[in-house]
Parts: C-alpha cells; structure tokens; sequence
C-alpha cells in the first residue's frame, strides 16, 4: 500500500514538474511588459496611418469597400454569387467549418467552379474544420479543388498546433477580396443549442483594388507554409486605381507575447483615441495593460463602449472568465453591452468618426498572442456609417452591465472563471 501510495505521489510530482518545465521553455513566465504609449498623433493627423503601421508593422496599401452585409443571408449569399462569377481562381482561407447546409451549398459551388476549369485553392484550419468528414474532402479534390490544411498536428512539435489560422478570406479573380469573421458552418443561421433567437450578429466587407495583390500575397504564404505551390506566371492584377481609400493590413501571423502586432494595434488605437473607441468583441479577455489603456481613455472623457456576448454563446467558460474582468472597467464608467438574441460573434473598432478596424482578431489573448490573422485599418466614410448602425443596433438588442449583475451571478459560474483565467494566455 505504501508503494503504490509513493509510486502516485512520485507520478503526480514527476508530472508537475514537466509541465512546468514545458510552459517555462514556451515563455509562460515571462514579465508582461505594460506598454506605456503617450501623444499619439490625432486619427485626423496626416502621419496617423503611417504611425499606426510602423507600430504594429502593417503594410500600407488602399483599396475601397464595394458592399457591406450582415447576418448569415446576406454573408453566404454573397460569397456565392462572388464565386458564381469566378473566371480564373478563387482562394479560400478559413478557421470553422462544420458539416451542414452551408459547407455542402460552398462545396457544391466549388466544385462547378473547378469543372469549368477555374483555379479553386481552399485553405482550412486542420482544428477548425474537424468536423467535417474527410468524404467531403475527397469530393471537393476529385472536382479539381485543390485543399490544403493549416498546421496539421505533429508529435515532433505538439505545443506548435496551438497555432492556429483564424482568418476568413475569400479571394476572386485577383479582383475582389471579402473579409469578415463568419466561418462555413450553420452555426451562423442560429444554434438552438444555445438558445438562439436569430442568426449570429456579425458582418462580411468585399474591398476590390490596390489591396488585393496584398491580400493574395498573404494567402499564397499561408498555402506554401500548408506544403503547398505558387506559380506567379499566372499572376495578373489589373484595377481601378479611382476612389481608393488608405487601408493598412495586419497580417497578425506568428505573434508572440513580445511581439504582436494585432495587441499594438488595437491598444495604440485606444490610446490615439480622441472622441471615441467602440469595439465588438464576442470574446472580451483585455489584460491588465490593455484595461489600463482603456481606463485612461474613459477618463480623458472619451466615448468607450464594448460590445461582446451575452449567454447565448458557443463558449460559456470563456464568458465567465472574461466576466471576472468586467468590474474596474465598469466602476471606471465604461459601458459593456452583452448581445442577447443570439451568439454576438462580430470583430470591429471603431476609432472616432473617421477609422475603422475589422477583421478576424479577437480582443483576446488567442488572437493577440497565438493565432494567425487578418484585420484592416480603413478610413472610409460609407464604411464608418455603416459600422456605426452596426454598432447601434447591437446595443440595442444588448443588456448594459451593471455591477450588480456581476455580483449576483451564480456561485458556480464564478468559481468556473476564475478557474478558466489560470489557462488566461490560451484563452
């Protein structure tokens, strides 16, 4: 009895110790540097853009928004019409897909497209699209897709598979380019597992100029990293240069806790900030730094408001975590807005009246630290508008916490969140 009682403290300490040992080589331990950035210039400055690409190395490009839609309708239908009109290729990244009405209309699509003998190139997260069964694979190659998965899992570099490619990005012709946050999945409909009352609040851009041949670039990197090929004889951008807009694209690929350039962006935002800073967020976990910078926001009277999930969502730990977060912010003033008809899974910043930030980043560890993704800084008066009434209707299907709500949750939702922050850097 004895033995065995030594032999399971011995595992159990063995065990600690690796563990320990692993998160120490990864840099788990490492001093969080607090990111002081002061006087930056106004989002109306001339230098602004290049300020904000040089701080969190993004190119600079332009491009203009040619549509803007919102709820799943509107999202896939677009992206099908898009790929209805495809003549040369067509390149697809994306994190979720799951099986469903959505992936077999995409699929089917796809394949009639590769038929015809359009270039079809499809990128999915090996995580992210788990689920979906690998006949349907075989299907989509034997129709000339070509697919390709990101970072599959190796046991030479198990911790690797932590990185993930969160992107959506849907590319036609070398002409158009549609960016947002919703995967190929049914989830976007409404789940009623969740209790869902409507689709899932979020929103897809189309750009056309300039921008594309950066965002191809992007996506060929992606496609050699997954073992894939490029062939840039093939290559030809030809746009309208009229009207175009300033845009910056950060790529967000590879970061690490020292350098990531989605966290400088969106924390130099706040602090560049003079009227206001509205963000969405379905998933809302802001370090101690980045609670700090929005803190000194508020009190220079600026217009703060988050935007972020409410119970019907797909992750209630992560809800609970970030809940144990909420309570300075809130004593500081600033409004958080819980989105309640259904799952809140919309991206976006909004900087004054005059810049936007879209994309696929969370304002979260995940998004800052480990995944691989693709925002855009535009300014754009339509788009601005339009992000604006896509904000306002979100809080008005929201509830405004309070500090009472947050004290008066159940005891088990508490403890869960706060067990959930110890794992705060994978959230």
């Amino acid at each position: 009895m004895f033995n065995l009682l030594g032999w399971l403290i011995a595992s159990i300490f063995i065990a600690l110790v690796i563990v320990i040992l692993v998160l120490y080589l990864r840099g788990f331990f490492h001093l969080r540097i607090p990111y002081q950035i002061c006087d930056l210039p106004s989002p109306k400055a001339k230098n602004f853009a290049s300020t904000m690409a040089g701080l969190s190395d993004s190119f600079i490009t332009e491009g203009k928004i040619t549509n803007f839609c919102v709820f799943a309708e509107q999202i896939f239908a677009y992206r099908l019409e898009a790929i209805s009109k495809a003549s040369k290729s067509i390149q697809f990244e994306t994190f979720i897909m799951t099986p469903g009405r959505r992936a077999n209309e995409f699929a089917l699509a796809l394949a009639e497209k590769a038929q015809s003998g359009v270039k079809v190139q499809v990128l999915a997260d090996h995580y992210g699209a788990k689920e979906i069964p690998s006949k349907y694979w075989s299907s989509l190659k034997s129709s000339g897709v070509e697919v390709l998965f990101f970072n599959r899992f190796s046991w030479r570099d198990p911790f690797y598979y932590l990185r993930r490619n969160h992107r959506k990005l849907l590319l036609v012709d070398n002409k158009i380019a549609l960016i947002g946050g919703a995967g190929i999945s049914d989830y976007w409909d409404g789940r009623d597992g969740i209790g869902d009352k409507t689709p899932w609040f979020d929103y897809e851009v189309c750009l056309q100029g300039s921008i594309i041949e950066r965002l191809k670039n992007l996506f060929i990197q992606h496609w050699l990293d997954a073992g894939g090929s490029a062939n840039f004889s093939e290559e030809n951008f030809k746009f309208n240069q009229e009207n175009q807009q300033t845009i910056l694209i950060d790529a967000g690929e590879d970061p690490t806790l020292r350098d990531s350039g989605i966290r400088s962006l969106f924390q130099s935002l706040i602090a560049a900030a003079r009227k206001r800073v509205w963000i969405a967020s379905p998933y809302f976990l802001p370090n101690r730094n980045s609670r700090d910078i929005l803190i000194r926001a508020k009190r220079k009277g600026i217009d703060v408001r988050i935007l972020t999930m409410g119970p019907r969502t797909d992750k209630p730990p992560v809800r609970f975590a970030s809940l144990e977060l909420f309570s300075k912010l809130i004593k500081s003033d600033i409004s958080i807005y819980e989105y309640q008809a259904s799952m809140m899974h919309a991206k976006a910043m909004l900087i004054d009246d005059c810049w936007v930030s879209i994309g696929s980043a969370n304002f979260d560890p995940r998004s800052f630290f480990h995944n691989d993704e693709l925002n855009l800084l535009i300014t754009e008066y339509t788009l601005t508008k339009r992000i604006e009434d896509f904000f306002l209707d979100g809080f008005s299907r929201s509830h405004s916490l309070t500090l009472k709500n947050l004290k008066h949750r159940p005891l088990k939702e508490k403890l869960l969140g706060r067990l959930m922050l110890l794992f705060f850097w994978q959230l």
